[in-house]
């Protein structure tokens, strides 16, 4: 028997788990609990940073859930990231037959390069109101992580 202590999570770890992201109310957002493990990379961009950081020192072989406030999570909904955008943008960004209805997700891109995505809350003959608030902005979240192997 020996008597090595479980190893624990880095910044560099590679690790294999079950997790779980639900909303305040306990509805699933994503899990894999019910599925195969996710096995991940940190520092990767496989999880958002605040998750990462919550895994970092846990010991392989815990289970540990998080409670998060708005502010821990993906912040605080900022109303200047709801914005009209012209028909004619929205038509560049678009499939030639998009066929949009309120709340679908659009992605368009960036000037420079990135992309960046919006919920449709309006939709009129040549303009289009979009939230680019992330769609988790302002809310509680609650992530459950059952480490399985840290290496």
């Amino acid at each position: 028997m020996s008597n090595a202590q479980p190893a624990v999570v880095t910044m560099a770890a590679y690790l294999t788990l079950h997790y779980r992201l639900a909303s305040a109310d306990g509805t699933d957002i994503i899990t894999t609990f019910n599925a195969n493990p996710a096995t991940l990379m940190l520092g990767q961009g496989q999880l958002a940073p605040f998750l990462e950081e919550r895994l970092l020192g846990l010991a392989e072989g815990c289970h540990e859930t998080f409670v998060l406030a708005p502010d821990e999570g993906f912040g605080p909904r900022n109303p200047d990231m709801i914005r009209s955008v012209t028909r004619a943008t929205l038509d560049e960004n678009s499939a030639p037959d998009a066929d949009y209805k309120i709340g679908d997700l659009v992605d368009f891109a960036a000037p420079g390069g990135g992309r960046f995505a919006g919920v449709l809350r309006e939709l009129h003959a040549d303009t289009a109101l979009f939230d680019f608030n992330h769609p988790l902005a302002g809310q509680a979240l609650t992530f459950e992580v059952k480490l399985i192997s840290v290496l």
